[in-house]
């Protein structure tokens, strides 16, 4: 058991799945706690390298969209129909709905599936707290148009945030103050003229980790029409600490 604050990516594309790379996901462990955070598509397949489904501690979901939740369909059926034996319901935490979401999808018949025998749902909502064996999560709400969380995760005096999907906001800001790695999308190439914004452009993401005074940023979820290098380039006209590429496979120790 390491008491490391580990950051592996299991798939950081979007809008879908590239031939080498799965849609949101990462394994967070640290002190024999394991979490899977985010459940894009492809996500489950690249988990299996590290750790089973009756192995995980808990989920963590940043909000509904198919990139970033769509394994926890497989991953039911995994948990109840195949090869894994569940102590217990896995804990899921996600966004308000994500049980009656899964249950719209997976149900067939008259009868509801059981997606409460698969996973333990806690709604999120903004300032949610869950201690997970030796690590704390602590969620806030961000700006992605519908409910979408952020993630910070603390072990031992490390701090690893998450952005989910967001455009730039205080909470985000706020949630990732001093952290000693923040994870953070870049999937724009430019904001939108008009409309909302939902997401970061790659200098957007540099502006939220010098904001937030943060010792180091990974961008992801960068988009089609960017290129890793692009996204880290750019984002480094903002932020004059280390910036990595959150590359599908790669494994950072925080703090």
């Amino acid at each position: 058991m390491t008491s490391d604050l580990l950051l592996t990516v299991l798939g950081s594309a979007t809008p879908y799945a590239s031939v080498d790379n799965p849609c949101s996901g990462y394994l967070v462990s640290g002190g024999g706690a394991r979490v899977w955070v985010d459940a894009g598509s492809g996500t489950l397949a690249q988990l299996q390298r590290h750790v089973r489904l009756d192995e995980l501690d808990a989920i963590w979901i940043s909000h509904s969209h198919a990139d970033h939740s769509a394994d926890l369909l497989t991953a039911y059926y995994g948990a109840l129909y195949a090869d894994i034996r569940l102590a217990a319901p896995i804990p899921l935490h996600g966004p308000p709905g994500i049980a009656d979401r899964l249950a719209h999808f997976l149900t067939n018949t008259d009868t509801r599936s059981p997606i409460e025998s698969a996973f333990a749902v806690e709604e999120l909502h903004d300032g949610h707290q869950v201690r997970v064996g030796a690590l704390t999560l602590t969620s806030r709400a961000v700006a992605h148009g519908i409910p979408a969380f952020a993630l910070r995760v603390e072990s031992a005096g490390r701090s690893l945030v998450y952005s989910g999907d967001t455009a730039p906001c205080p909470a985000l800001t706020g949630l990732a103050e001093g952290c000693d790695v923040l994870l953070c999308e870049a999937e724009s190439d430019k904001a939108p003229g008009t409309g909302e914004q939902v997401h970061h452009t790659p200098e957007d993401a540099g502006d939220t980790a010098r904001s937030a005074g943060a010792g180091r940023l990974i961008v992801t979820h960068v988009g089609r029409f960017l290129t890793p290098q692009q996204a880290v380039s750019r984002a480094a006209a903002r932020f004059d600490g280390p910036i990595a590429y959150a590359a599908p496979g790669a494994t950072f120790s925080v703090g």
